[in-house]
């Protein structure tokens, strides 16, 4: 028997399905944002309330609920303030749609979401990058004797590599890579903008051997269409797995290596941060660097002038190094609630 859907969860489907895709035309990435940040919503109403999707309305989500999300989001996931206002910020855009949609309905809803504040995040310039010692003990610790292990350490070390966002990586497809006497990958950033970067070819070798062993080195164009970096139960991986991914040899390294990874925590970005630093140390420009992350202003890139560790020589032709040895370990997946909504990749115009 078919569960009964409330109108909040009918709702929620047509804003995922066709108002963000065909009326606001916001970029994948963009809405799989917003999927995400209600993954975690469900997520933490069914761990915390004990309340499952299909049993969620409206009235459920009162302003004490919501703060208490947005807390969590804080203290049991340890996201920063910044992730937590961008989790608010979807929670706000689905309420102003259903607003319009049901007024009666949502009204104390919305009005309860707009009630909350943006959060001031603490003004730290501090970039959370690893160094390169801490990037040589992570690219060694995956257990390279199985396929999940091999997985892993390639990932990582294209995180490094390529500067690529986690939803980059994520989105990364076997006919993205050109391999030749040099190698590149096409990533597909924020805005729907692509760009191409050169990886460095010990990086380019461990991929190649990684694309082989899964049989993406094929002319067949539906092979290559798939997914490089594939989580346990889904052909595509998740922000959510990449981020568990970082998270467990992070916190392997620690335990190994007490004096170093001096951070509470790391993420994915961790990664792309620390390739900007390390291109600084050895005297790129931050032009360089800027088309080389796809920042869209040169503004973003000065946070990485703001890094002063020591000058390495010549360490932009050694990047991707210590990459021997290689495939993936348990998903840190969100629980698979039937909401298709929220998994399946929305179609943009």
């Amino acid at each position: 028997m078919k569960k009964q859907q409330t109108g909040f969860i009918k709702l929620l489907a047509d804003f995922f399905t066709s108002y963000l895709p065909d009326v606001k035309g916001l970029s994948k990435n963009t809405i799989t944002s917003y999927q995400y940040a209600f993954q975690l919503l469900f997520e933490f109403l069914y761990n915390k309330k004990g309340l499952l999707p299909e049993k969620v309305t409206f009235d459920t989500l009162s302003s004490d609920t919501i703060l208490e999300y947005l807390a969590w989001l804080e203290t049991d996931r340890q996201c920063s303030a910044n992730t937590r206002n961008q989790r608010h910020a979807a929670v706000s855009s689905f309420a102003k749609y259903a607003l319009k949609k049901s007024f009666k309905e949502s009204v104390s809803f919305c009005a309860d979401v707009a009630d909350i504040p943006k959060k001031k995040a603490p003004v730290n310039n501090e970039v959370k990058h690893f160094t390169k010692e801490e990037i040589s003990i992570l690219l060694k610790l995956p257990d390279t004797s199985r396929m999940i292990g091999r997985r892993d350490v390639v990932l990582m070390s294209v995180l490094y590599s390529s500067g690529a966002r986690a939803q980059e990586i994520c989105d990364l497809s076997a006919n993205d890579i050109k391999f030749g006497s040099t190698t590149t990958i096409r990533l597909k950033g924020k805005g729907q903008k692509a760009r191409m970067v050169v990886i460095p070819d010990n990086c380019a070798k461990l991929l190649k051997n990684y694309i082989e062993s899964k049989r993406l080195n094929t002319v067949d164009r539906e092979l290559r269409l798939q997914h490089v970096f594939p989580s346990q139960t889904h052909e595509k991986m998740t922000i959510s797995c990449v981020e568990g991914i970082v998270r467990k040899y992070v916190s392997l390294a620690k335990n190994l290596h007490p004096s170093l990874f001096r951070h509470p925590s790391y993420s994915p970005h961790s990664f792309r941060h620390s390739i900007a630093v390390h291109m600084l140390e050895c005297g790129e420009s931050l032009a360089v660097i800027k088309a080389f992350l796809g920042h869209s202003s040169i503004a973003t890139t000065l946070v990485y002038a703001t890094v002063t560790p020591e000058l390495a020589n010549k360490y932009l032709i050694e990047r991707g190094r210590a990459l021997v040895g290689i495939e993936c370990e348990q998903d840190v997946k969100l629980l698979d609630w039937s909401l298709p909504f929220l998994r399946k990749t929305t179609k943009t115009k």
